[in-house]
C-alpha cells in the first residue's frame, strides 16, 4: 500500500447492521435500518466529519493565537437532495466559541483557514455540496 493510500473495512454484522473499522484501527457500528437508529448512519457520520474536521483545525489555530477558549462547539446541519442517491447538497457549519477576551478577528481568521486550506473533508465535500459558516464568540467571566 503506498504511503498515501488509507484502508478501513466494513463488515457485515446481520440485521443491517455494519462494524466499520478505520485506518486507525477504531471500529464503529453502523445501522442502516431504517428508523431502529441503534448506531449512527453512513451520512449521520459525514456530518460529524464536516464538524470534526473543521473543529479540529480551529481549536488548534485559537491554541496557537494564546486565545483563551474556556468552551468550544461546532454544530452542522446538512440539506440533502430529495431524489437518490440523497447526497448533501449543502452544510452550514456553525462555531461558537466560548472565552475570555477572545478575538472575534482570530476565531474568523482560524475559520477561514480551516474552510481555505486546512479540511480535508470540506476539501473532499466541497466540489458537490455548498458549505455555509458562521461563528459567535462568547465571553465569558
Amino acid at each position: 500500500m503506498a504511503e498515501n493510500e488509507y484502508r478501513a473495512e466494513v463488515v457485515y454484522a446481520g440485521d443491517e447492521f455494519f462494524i466499520g473499522t478505520t485506518p486507525s484501527g477504531h471500529a464503529q457500528t453502523i445501522d442502516t435500518k431504517g428508523d431502529r437508529r441503534a448506531a449512527p448512519t453512513p451520512m449521520e457520520m459525514l456530518l460529524v466529519s464536516v464538524a470534526g474536521c473543521t473543529a479540529a483545525d480551529v481549536i488548534s489555530i485559537l491554541k496557537k493565537k494564546r486565545q483563551d477558549v474556556t468552551d468550544y462547539r461546532v454544530e452542522v446541519t446538512g440539506v440533502r437532495a430529495d431524489e437518490h442517491p440523497r447526497k448533501y447538497v449543502s452544510f452550514r457549519v456553525h462555531h461558537i466559541v466560548h472565552g475570555r477576551g477572545v478575538s472575534e478577528k482570530a476565531v474568523a481568521d482560524a475559520i477561514q483557514l480551516s474552510d481555505e486550506k486546512y479540511c480535508s473533508v470540506a476539501a473532499t465535500v466541497r466540489p458537490t455540496a455548498e458549505i455555509t459558516t458562521t461563528y459567535e464568540v462568547i465571553e465569558v467571566e
